[in-house]
């Protein structure tokens, strides 16, 4: 049964890692620029001091990269071309593992990433709060309206109170008369879902669960007192920048701006008149996010665009190349650093910034962040993953790191329970849409 048969709030799942058995799990990160699939083992571990909220041991045994192809700004724009770098991309992955595949955790960074704030309060039944007590209200809290056409990808406790004390993280067996829930619930347009499963589907493949990208980010590169203390984490993308905050080692808030890695390196190639591949190789290679530290006598030799391909090459200042950068990348900080005031939790991550992802691997992007966001920055890199070689350490794949990390989190996540009453009301189906039309008729 495919994804959208079901009710439009019930996504696939992830199931509990065993606490006795490993379990390989495979996972896939499409991007605008790479798409990236790991087959890893899960092996339990006993309770550590290092990453002291991790279960299991992730080994990596398996990596395939491939280019993005029909995909942009993680929206699946062609289907036949998105299918083919899904398919080649685990081909790769399955042949170094040794081993086949037949279902993905996915990272979602489309849809519009909006996150809200669902919240309940409900009479304790008795003197002692039960776990009955309990589901109850966080199944209140989770049925928090959303606009049509949008689809809850996490729901995530982020408080729960008892009378007027908060803070609690298991009120079960405490006296009280009142229990609230606070959750964090991330939604995305359903649409955008719907194509990038059936890009998986023609390979052949099932989602087993979608993760938003800002979450797999900042749970490979947030540390524990990070997490704990409120951090926000921002990953740059080729196609898309996405923002994370953390409290009390809770996913609290997520958001996205449109404008990424790609955009900077368009920018180069129309301001230079060069093709995109030599812009992105400027862009790596010589570029800076701080024209004052370019020296205008220091050039590079580039080919101008041309249907011959006989030109001769131009000499281009670093300086220059700098001066087209800078641009983008305050547009781009200052969109991120007003979607934090916007998110009201600009206090609880105080200074605390990591920035990770492909794009923030350019030169000087650091201090530019440090001084746009008035915070400090850090370049954030995954970690607590074996199996990597260096290369696949770096900030860009941070999110693929934080997919093979969320099966020992998403226990965490609250999955409301659906009576007969979800399937007479569900406008989706036939039945739904008369049982709506008697509702509001009587």
């Amino acid at each position: 049964m495919t994804l959208f048969s079901k009710p439009v709030d019930q996504l696939p799942r992830m199931k509990k890692p065993s606490d006795r058995r490993p379990r390989t799990i495979s996972v896939l990160d499409i991007g605008s620029s790479k798409v990236t699939c790991l087959i890893a083992k899960l092996k339990p571990r006993p309770e550590s001091e290092v990453l002291p909220g991790r279960t299991h041991v992730v080994e990596v045994i398996g990596i395939g990269h491939q280019r993005s192809r029909g995909v942009k700004s993680g929206v699946v724009v062609d289907l036949e071309a998105a299918e083919k770098s899904i398919r080649y991309c685990v081909d790769a992955a399955e042949r170094m593992a040794g081993l086949t595949i037949e279902s993905l955790i996915v990272s979602v960074c489309a849809g519009r990433l909006k996150s809200l704030r669902g919240s309940a309060r409900a009479q304790v039944e008795g003197t002692e709060v039960s776990e009955l007590d309990l589901k109850r209200v966080l199944n209140q809290a989770a049925r928090t309206p959303m606009r049509e056409g949008r689809v809850a990808l996490h729901r995530v406790p982020f408080d729960l109170m008892l009378d007027n004390e908060t803070g609690l993280e298991n009120p079960v067996g405490m006296t009280g008369a009142e229990l609230g829930a606070e959750l964090h619930i991330l939604s995305a347009e359903e649409t955008p879902l719907r194509n990038l499963e059936a890009a998986i589907n023609r390979a052949h493949l099932v989602v087993e669960a979608f993760v938003a990208t800002p979450y797999a980010s900042g749970l490979s590169t947030l540390v524990d007192d990070e997490a704990k203390m409120g951090s926000a984490c921002i990953d740059m993308g080729a196609g898309s920048t996405t923002i994370s905050i953390f409290q009390n080692g809770h996913f609290a808030y997520a958001d996205a701006v449109a404008l990424g890695g790609h955009h900077i390196t368009m920018d180069l190639a129309r301001g230079l008149s060069i093709r995109p591949e030599q812009a992105e190789r400027l862009k790596v290679m010589h570029g800076n996010a701080l024209p004052s530290m370019m020296a205008d006598g220091d050039t590079v030799s580039v080919e101008p665009l041309g249907d011959e391909g006989n030109e001769a090459t131009i000499q281009v200042s670093r300086s220059l190349i700098a001066r087209i950068i800078r641009p983008r990348v305050e547009e781009t900080l200052e969109l991120i650093r007003d979607r934090l005031n916007q998110s009201n939790l600009g206090h609880v991550i105080g200074k605390r910034v990591v920035l990770t992802g492909g794009a923030s691997q350019l030169a000087g992007l650091n201090d530019a962040a440090r001084q746009i966001l008035n915070r400090n920055v850090r370049l954030g890199r995954p970690v607590g993953v074996a199996g990597l070689a260096a290369a696949n350490k770096s900030p860009a794949f941070a999110t693929s790191v934080g997919l093979l990390i969320y099966p020992q989190v998403a226990m965490l996540e609250h999955v409301p329970e659906h009576s007969a009453l979800d399937f007479a009301f569900d406008r989706r189906t036939r039945v739904g849409r008369f049982g709506s039309w008697l509702r509001q008729s009587f």
